[in-house]
Order: C-alpha cells, then structure tokens, then sequence
C-alpha cells in the first residue's frame, strides 16, 4: 500500500485553510514521519513545508502525490505526477477518475482511490 511508500508526499490542494481536510490529513502524515510538500497556487509554507505552485515545481524526488482536487480535476493531477517520477498517487476521500487510475496503474505507478490515509496509517 501506498503507506509504506517513501517518506516524501506532495499534498496537493494543501493550503493555511485549517477547515479543510488537507491541513489535517497532512498533521497526519508528518506525526508518521512523512515529509508533506505543500502544492497550492499560493505555494504557501504550510507546518513548516515550503509550498510550491505546482508538481513540476518541486525541485526533490517526491514519492506519493496525495490529491484533494475535486474529481474533474484530479485526472490532470495524477498524470503530472507521472511525469514528475512519483511512485505513488492517492486520491482522497470522494475523488474518483476510473480513467486516471487506469493510465496511472498503466504508468507503473501505485494507486489509492476513494481512500485516507489518515484513516489507513493508524490501521497499520
């Protein structure tokens, strides 16, 4: 599972926004040693992450890209982080694209659909 993949995950949607759910999914994800990247338009530092405006603005090897784009966009998404080398993309809860999770697999690269890690990491 997507869990034990490497410790770097570009959080996409990732915002100050303390109401949404991407700001305490990725508390989550750093008190189980992740490394969170922030990616926002606003490319704002989030729990002491530098944020960048895109995937392809991220100057490191990212490992998982957990999406929490609404599901019209979530296919773009995981196509950039194809291109980007990620091993891993996840689709938070209620994001569904039955058609990138086929190119995504089809990439080589593993997948999370309709799922939470902050649900899945503490099961482990």
């Amino acid at each position: 599972m997507l869990t034990e993949l490497g410790g770097t995950w570009a959080v996409v949607g990732l915002s100050h926004n303390t109401t949404r759910a991407a700001f305490g999914v990725a508390r989550v994800l750093q008190r189980y040693g992740k490394r969170i990247v922030p990616v926002h338009p606003k490319a704002e530092t989030v729990h002491g992450e530098r944020g960048y405006a895109s995937l392809a603005e991220i100057p490191f090897p990212v490992d998982v890209v957990d999406v929490f784009v609404n599901s019209a966009l979530a296919g773009q998404v995981a196509d950039e982080a194809v291109a980007i080398g990620a091993q891993g993309v996840w689709f938070q809860l209620g994001v569904v694209d039955a058609d990138a999770y086929a190119r995504t697999r089809a990439a080589g690269l593993e997948m999370v659909m309709d799922r939470c890690p902050a649900i899945e990491l503490p099961l482990l």
